[in-house]
C-alpha cells in the first residue's frame, strides 16, 4: 500500500497525511501541490475555502494530478471542515450553501463577503472562558485535541470519527470554529456529521 497523500484536514486547519477516509472534500481556492503530489509551502491560494460533496454529477478527478487547478482536500465531516474555516460550496451543495448564508451573521451574505469574514477569523486566535454555551458542532481545543458537543454529550475528534468523552471538565479553551460559523450554528445551520 502506498503512503497517504498530505490532503486530509484536521479541525485545527492543518493539512496532514492520514490513511483514514473522510466523508467530504473541498479546496482552498487553488493548487497547493506540486507535480509529484506533494504539498508546497503555502496552505491556501485564495480566501475561498469550500467544503464539497465527494461525488457530484459523476465527475472523476485524479487527486493532486499535475493538471489540476486546485488541490483536493478531504475532511472527516462537515463539522471538521467548518472548524477548519471552510464553508459549503455553492456549486455542488447549493441548498446547504444557501442555508449557511441565511444563518450567517450577515444574513444572505454573498460568498465573497463570507470568505472575507471567515479568512479574518481563521487568522485570529479565539479564546473563550467556557465551551458550555457553544452550539452542537462548534469545535474547541484543549492542548492538541479537538472537541465538540452533540445532543448533550462531549465528543473528541479523531481521524476515524468522533468519540464520546465521559469526563470533560469545563475550563477556558481555544475556539477552533470561526465565530461567524458558531453564529450560523446557533442560527440553525445543521452541519453533516460523520456517522
Amino acid at each position: 500500500m502506498s503512503e497517504p497523500l498530505q490532503n486530509r484536514v484536521t479541525p485545527f486547519g492543518e493539512i496532514v497525511a492520514l490513511s483514514a477516509r473522510g466523508t467530504m472534500m473541498g479546496n482552498r481556492g487553488g493548487r497547493l501541490h506540486d507535480d509529484h503530489k506533494r504539498l508546497r509551502r503555502r496552505r491556501w491560494a485564495s480566501k475561498a475555502w469550500i467544503c464539497c460533496e465527494l461525488h457530484f454529477k459523476g465527475w472523476h478527478r485524479e487527486v493532486m494530478a499535475p493538471r489540476n487547478t486546485y488541490t483536493e482536500l478531504f475532511f472527516l465531516d462537515e463539522v471538521t471542515a467548518l472548524a477548519a474555516g471552510h464553508r459549503p460550496c455553492f456549486e455542488c451543495r447549493r441548498a446547504d450553501a444557501k442555508a449557511f448564508a441565511a444563518a450567517f451573521p450577515e444574513k444572505d451574505a454573498l460568498a465573497g463577503r463570507m470568505d472575507e469574514i471567515l479568512h479574518a477569523e481563521r487568522l485570529a486566535e479565539h479564546r473563550i472562558e467556557t465551551a458550555a454555551d457553544l452550539p452542537d458542532g462548534a469545535v474547541w481545543a484543549d492542548d492538541r485535541e479537538a472537541f465538540t458537543r452533540r445532543e448533550g454529550g462531549v465528543l473528541r475528534w479523531s481521524p476515524e470519527g468522533w468519540r464520546e468523552v465521559a469526563d470533560w471538565q469545563d475550563k477556558p479553551v481555544r475556539l477552533l470554529t470561526p465565530p461567524a460559523v458558531v453564529t450560523a450554528l446557533r442560527n440553525g445551520f445543521e452541519p453533516r456529521w460523520h456517522r
